[in-house]
């Protein structure tokens, strides 16, 4: 993998010459060409190497490290829910207060609404549909539609089951797994060879397609929600300080490549690569780790309840409709509940569906949600590298065990 100072010169490069490119078709074609290709080449690893690490890490911790596995098993998902109502009460406490210092005029709120009035939202699934579709029917078409929650649920019974089965019956099925996991690991090698070129490419395309008019009237709450992911992330340095026993600059320098490439890609699926090597580079056993990561990047959105009360308090404002302190202390359960209840929903549905319940609960005009949904790229980056930094957190915590040693 090319050097972090580099990934983030292509990345700041590419921003900066996407911003002034005036929208060039040419240069954007290009670029989203290149830039495709490359985060293609990336995806294409990530269903083979995610079930057979997923498979084989299950089968190992459940049949050869015994009581240290089923430690792991029950600590993982205790971090990863602790974090997420970690994540709703410091949106609770601080949003408020970045929302009293909007100071949107009336007639562009208006014209909001006018913006909206023509549009249909997504159809909104209610909690059985969206707990079924977590449930893997067909492990084949999850794997061929890329739904990784269900695809994860089924290799975590599986590892389970071939924990539990006799060495020798097992021993073929898991020796091929692993065999396929280590070839998508040096695929992976080669992708990042490139990663400098590929960033730079992705990095012009949102430069040059961002919505500027849009997000100049929906600046503050851009802001807003930038300066909530920055402060989970600081909160979570300090997490990784006291509870990983992680030194800050030890932390920042291993998670320095995933963060760029999480900001250049907006996907933590497709950053799952480069966190094997930061966690390996952390000190967690690659045991751990390829159980520990898959997981929390399937499961796992530490900005998830954030958005959702972000988004559900914004709107509120907008609407001019009052939020009282109870209303605010009721929705955070709500909002860690509907974040975990979202995993098997794809793309811009589980946006509507994880903040449908907080806008509805605070009284809310949900009618502008897609207004603030569609100016979600710039913050969605930030919110990308929180996502990735707490997978990686919440890793370390999990598997503290070889974790210990303290830093600068």
């Amino acid at each position: 993998m090319p050097a972090p100072a580099w990934l983030m010169l292509a990345l700041v490069a590419g921003f900066a010459a996407g911003a002034l490119s005036g929208g060039n078709a040419t240069a954007l074609t290009a670029a989203g060409l290149i830039g495709g290709l490359w985060l293609d080449a990336l995806r294409m690893t990530i269903i083979p190497l995610v079930f057979a690490l997923v498979v084989t890490g299950v089968a190992r911790l459940r049949s050869a490290t015994g009581a240290e596995g089923a430690a792991l098993g029950r600590r993982l998902p205790l971090v990863l829910i602790g974090m997420l109502f970690l994540s709703a009460i410091v949106t609770a406490i601080v949003a408020p207060l970045l929302i009293d210092r909007f100071t949107i005029p009336q007639d562009s709120i208006a014209a909001l609404r006018t913006m909206v009035a023509a549009e249909v939202p997504p159809v909104v699934p209610g909690p059985v549909e969206s707990i079924r579709a977590m449930v893997p029917t067909n492990p084949v078409a999850s794997a061929a539609s890329g739904a990784i929650v269900p695809l994860v649920l089924f290799a975590l019974v599986l590892g389970l089951a071939l924990g539990k089965v006799e060495e020798g019956p097992s021993a073929a099925l898991l020796l091929a797994l692993r065999g396929l996991g280590d070839a998508m690991i040096v695929v992976i090698g080669w992708v990042l060879r490139l990663g400098a070129l590929g960033i730079g490419a992705l990095a012009f395309s949102v430069g040059a397609s961002a919505g500027v008019s849009v997000l100049a009237i929906l600046v503050q709450y851009v802001a807003a929600s930038l300066a909530l992911s920055l402060l989970l992330i600081a909160i979570g340095y300090g997490l990784m300080r006291l509870a990983g026993g992680i030194g800050l600059w030890r932390f920042a320098r291993a998670a320095a490549p995933a963060q760029v490439i999480a900001a250049s890609t907006q996907s933590s699926l497709a950053t799952l690569p480069a966190m094997f090597l930061s966690a390996r580079a952390l000190g967690v056993a690659d045991r751990d780790a390829s159980v520990a990561l898959p997981i929390a990047v399937a499961v796992f959105k530490i900005t998830a309840p954030s958005n959702t009360l972000l988004l559900a308090l914004t709107l509120a404002w907008m609407g001019g409709v009052p939020v009282s302190p109870l209303q605010v202390a009721m929705a955070i359960p709500l909002a860690v509940l509907s974040s975990l209840l979202i995993l098997g929903l794809p793309g811009a549905v589980s946006t509507y569906a994880s903040a449908a319940p907080s806008v509805v609960a605070l009284g809310a005009p949900i009618e502008l949600l897609p207004v603030l949904v569609a100016v979600d790229v710039i913050p969605d980056i930030a919110r990308t590298v929180a996502n990735v930094t707490y997978d990686l957190i919440a890793t370390v915590i999990a598997t503290r065990g070889g974790t210990t040693e303290q830093g600068l």
